[in-house]
């Protein structure tokens, strides 16, 4: 059979209050279009090459390294700079002031006075400076017993212990990965134009994906200087294994906020793809195949998933009974029936919980690259111009919007506590959101404007006195406080995902919900929170090294193999 790629069938995009609850967002999975998998994608079809010119560090782990990735056009140079860390100093909290191994991604290939001059910087992060010829910068701390673990097997000249690899899963997280001009560095619009670079966060995650190769060539090393020749060499399958760690806190929740066009770029890319393969009118056997074989391993994925976090643990429970649930139902479905992927969806809704139905989402796609890839170049916001309010529009219209788009905030009371409990605000010491409880603390007079569903209630009871033709400049002029209201409610009026269609300052709020969001995007998998506002994650878990890029014949890492299949 030929492949259906004709998008004619396109089933209709899902409402966007039923996506853009935070429930829902706080259950999706990396996809297709994750950013991590649309650079490996990248690298494999444009021949990416990559060396290490420079690893210069001594036998107690201190020096620096430079890996280079040479795409067609460009070189880009990882210089990593190891440190010897007293456990002490060792913390994940963004406020720690010394890590194990600091990172810059320098444009183009360094020369020794870039590499000093990085060398007086960087290693303070925050409290250093870079230019813009630096694209990235990031740190990252060990995962200590592991790290231990892995280095003196392999200086005893054994292998590592799988089960304490999978327990884990990274030697090293980081605890931050800082772009977009942050401590001095490129501004997004100096490379937004490289297509290497056109997909959102390229570059923080081609910086990640060269970490990990620092950090498998730093524990190799290690053990050389511990061992010598009766070192062992690391098992390429349990190098793969092993992905970068990431710790993240409430510092990135405020960014869907704060970014509503860019969001709605990427739910509005994902939504699409998912109603591309929901208009599959016939599926192929190679591609049923692919999507049974992948649905079995995403059981051992949620099997080899644990946390110990009260609401990931009882999360983890149920996405297991359904997915099993799932598969069971689809060992019994004849796939080649007529629009297989809608009647599996449709079933899905009704039958198994969020979290699965989000997993069953991600997994519809993967046999589809022909249909949905091509998405991945919708997903950034190009227009770098701010939004301009359309004072020309009048209140009818207006209210119309806010009706539609704000409707779940129209009926909330706003004058209960449990509905205005949290204030977000930013703390003086690192400059980073913070979530406080508003009757609790005096934190009201710094109160950052994240909570729009409050503020489009308050516009909405503000229009009511007004004419229904009187034009929003002449409201604006008198209520110059909603300026930042009717600015997003124009906004989502254009781009309907833009907004969350939830309570951002509510007593119940789950702030690891906004995280997940952000970091499914990125293509993180097994998160791990360890409360309700921060959360462990592993990234590129199971992906190709440089070296393996080009002999990769499927783009299938993120799902682990069968053979991992817990005993």
């Amino acid at each position: 059979m030929i492949p259906q790629t004709d998008t004619s069938t396109q089933a209709p995009l899902r409402d966007p209050a039923k996506v853009m609850r935070l429930a829902r967002l706080g259950s999706f999975h990396q996809s297709r279009l994750s950013f991590m998998r649309i650079l490996t994608r990248r690298m494999t079809r444009e021949n990416w090459t990559f060396t290490r010119p420079v690893f210069d560090i001594d036998a107690s782990g201190v020096g620096h390294a430079v890996f280079c990735a040479h795409t067609p056009n460009r070189t880009y140079s990882l210089v990593a700079f190891a440190h010897d860390l007293p456990a002490d100093k060792r913390s994940d909290r963004v406020i720690a002031e010394a890590w194990d191994s600091t990172f810059t991604l320098f444009d183009g290939v360094p020369t020794s006075d870039d590499i000093e001059r990085l060398r007086q910087n960087i290693p303070l992060q925050e409290a250093g400076r870079v230019t813009e010829k630096e694209l990235s910068v990031s740190r990252a701390n060990r995962s200590v017993r592991l790290w231990e673990h892995v280095v003196s097997r392999l200086a005893a000249g054994q292998q590592p212990d799988a089960a304490e690899i999978t327990k884990v899963g990274y030697l090293m997280r980081t605890t931050a990965v800082y772009g977009s001009g942050k401590l001095g560095a490129a501004d997004r619009e100096m490379i937004a134009s490289r297509p290497e670079f056109s997909a959102p966060f390229q570059a923080e995650m081609l910086s990640v994906f060269l970490i990990r190769t620092y950090v498998r060539d730093l524990a190799q090393h290690m053990a050389q200087a511990r061992g010598g020749d009766a070192t062992a060499t690391l098992d390429p399958a349990l190098a793969r294994s092993m992905g970068i760690g990431n710790s993240t806190g409430l510092g990135m929740a405020p960014f869907l906020l704060n970014h509503p066009k860019l969001i709605n770029n990427w739910i509005s890319a994902r939504e699409t793809a998912i109603a591309r393969v929901r208009g599959v009118v016939v599926a192929t056997d190679s591609e049923v195949a692919m999507f049974r074989d992948l649905l079995a391993r995403s059981l051992v994925s949620a099997d080899l998933w644990h946390s110990t976090h009260e609401i990931q643990i009882e999360k983890l429970a149920v996405l297991r009974v359904d997915l099993k649930q799932l598969q069971a139902y689809v060992d019994g479905l004849d796939l080649s029936r007529e629009s297989p992927w809608e009647h599996l969806f449709t079933w899905a809704e009704a039958e198994v919980g969020i979290d699965a139905q989000e997993c069953l989402a991600s997994l519809m796609l993967e046999p589809y690259g022909v249909l949905v890839d091509d998405l991945a170049d919708r997903m950034s916001d190009t227009n770098v111009v701010q939004f301009r309010i359309d004072g020309s529009m009048n209140v009818a219209t207006l209210r119309s919007i806010l009706t539609r788009a704000y409707g779940w905030a129209l009926t909330t009371d706003w004058q209960e506590k449990e509905n205005c409990a949290r204030a977000w605000y930013v703390s003086e010491e690192k400059l980073e959101p913070r979530l406080g409880e508003r009757f609790d603390e005096p934190i009201v007079p710094y109160e950052q404007p994240l909570a729009p569903g409050r503020d489009a209630a308050a516009l909405h009871a503000a229009l009511e006195t007004w004419d229904a033709d009187a034009v929003i400049a002449e409201f604006l002029l008198a209520h110059p406080e909603h300026r930042h209201t009717v600015r997003r409610a124009q906004i989502v009026d254009q781009a309907p995902y833009a907004e969350i269609q939830d309570n951002t300052i509510g007593s119940d709020l789950m702030p690891i919900d906004m995280l997940r969001c952000k970091l499914s995007f990125f293509g993180a998998t097994h998160f791990d929170p360890r409360s309700d506002r921060w959360v462990r994650i592993c990234l590129f878990g199971n992906a190709p090294y440089p070296e393996d890029l080009q002999s990769e014949t499927g783009d299938d890492w993120p799902y682990p193999t069968l053979a991992l299949a817990p005993t």
